[in-house]
């Protein structure tokens, strides 16, 4: 998926990883975390920033998750592929207020400042300097904090996710990138060395593990 291919099968791959996420509680590390700030103590609206917003499954399951609990979000989708965030737009529902954005997270300047930054299964795809960069850029950019959902790299998923695939005939392209990823995604140690490199205060990211197959890291900066 990280090569070129036509909007009808881009829209296909989203849509089985959409499916994947909500079978195998792909949202519940974010919400867990969003949960812990009891934003609804917020005299303000919560700007919430989600880079590489995909088919925007996320930022539609926050959103229903903070009307449920009367809590003002401002939701943004930034990704680097104008046909993903175009199928984000339409693949929601009419009279949505997400604003989605085309465009390269490292060149992008919100016009305020997001109180919090969000990735899911985004930084497998970048090299090991790009992810120390993203860090920096989240750190020097949110508010209030930032969190990272992503994969872990263990054996045990890889297999079962290579067999769950193909059992449930997703997309092709799913087919073969799931178990690549998990084959490129991190340890704890992984991500303990880049915050390191990135310059990180000791100890203020919290690096979390999540079943089934989900490594986390968050920072909690302030209100």
């Amino acid at each position: 998926m990280d090569q070129p291919c036509t909007r009808a099968d881009l829209r296909t791959c989203l849509r089985d990883l959409a499916w994947v996420n909500r079978k195998l509680f792909g949202y519940r590390p974010v919400l867990t975390w969003l949960q812990s700030l009891n934003l609804g103590q917020f005299p303000h609206i919560i700007r919430i920033l989600d880079v590489g917003c995909g088919y925007g499954d996320t930022l539609r399951r926050i959103g229903l998750w903070a009307e449920n609990r009367g809590i003002a979000v401002q939701l943004t989708g930034l990704d680097l592929n104008p046909d993903t965030t175009a199928i984000a737009s339409e693949t929601s529902v009419a009279g949505s207020r997400i604003h989605w954005i085309t465009g390269d997270v490292f060149a992008y300047a919100p016009p305020q400042p997001p109180h919090l930054i969000l990735s899911s299964l985004f930084t497998h795809h970048l090299a090991d300097d790009q992810i120390v960069r993203f860090l920096q850029w989240m750190e020097n950019t949110a508010v209030t904090g930032w969190f990272i959902n992503d994969l872990s790299r263990n054996i045990v998923p890889y297999r079962l996710f290579s067999l769950f695939s193909r059992v449930m005939r997703l997309h092709p392209f799913v087919q073969h990138d799931g178990p690549v990823s998990i084959a490129r995604a991190f340890v704890p140690a992984d991500w303990e060395r880049y915050c390191a490199a990135a310059g990180l205060p000791t100890g203020k990211a919290v690096i979390q593990g999540f079943t089934p197959g989900r490594l986390c890291v968050s920072r909690r900066k302030r209100k």
